[in-house]
């Protein structure tokens, strides 16, 4: 009795393609494929971050103070550039900031230009906090990449750049 092998998932999208015409099975297979690294790298992202106690969201916040207070001595960011930089809502970022000033890990200070302002600073106990996190993080991530040349990080960058574009076209309703 001869077994047929089972069909890819490749082969059942060519197969409902002809179903559905404009359905392209290399775009699927593809994005299908981006997706799943894309949740695979969330989810190693969030547990690496959880043993120090931590989100995605909240050590962006970190980050990007951190990133900041090396350029700009003291002078911290407002709520508002925290958000756009972040990208998430000013909501959002309101709620990352009260979880992050409970835990010690901010301070807010007077904005020292408009009274009804204020910036958002490290703690030293977020700034100790990183300096054992960091270089963890940048050794995982470099070990991520490891298997890539320069040439084809240069080029993986250009191709997600380029995906990104088609987002637009995605989110038409």
């Amino acid at each position: 009795m001869s077994v047929t092998p089972p069909i890819t998932r490749f082969e059942r999208l060519q197969r409902l393609s002809q179903r559905f015409p404009q359905l392209d099975a290399s775009a699927i297979e593809t994005c299908v494929l981006l997706l799943r690294m894309s949740n695979d790298l969330s989810s190693a992202y969030e547990a690496n971050l959880a043993r120090h106690g931590l989100s995605t969201g909240r050590f962006t916040v970190l980050a990007r103070l951190l990133s900041y207070s090396e350029s700009e001595e003291g002078k911290g960011l407002t709520p508002a550039e925290l958000a756009e930089s972040s990208c998430v809502s000013r909501a959002t970022m309101t709620g990352l900031l009260d979880t992050l000033e409970k835990d010690g890990l901010i301070s807010r200070a007077d904005h020292p230009d408009d009274r009804r302002m204020y910036t958002v600073h490290l703690t030293p106990k977020a700034s100790a906090l990183l300096e054992e996190l960091l270089p963890v993080h940048f050794r995982r991530v470099a070990a991520l990449m490891s298997t890539l040349s320069e040439p084809e990080r240069a080029t993986l960058r250009e191709l997600l750049t380029k995906v990104s574009s088609g987002l637009p076209a995605f989110r038409e309703p």
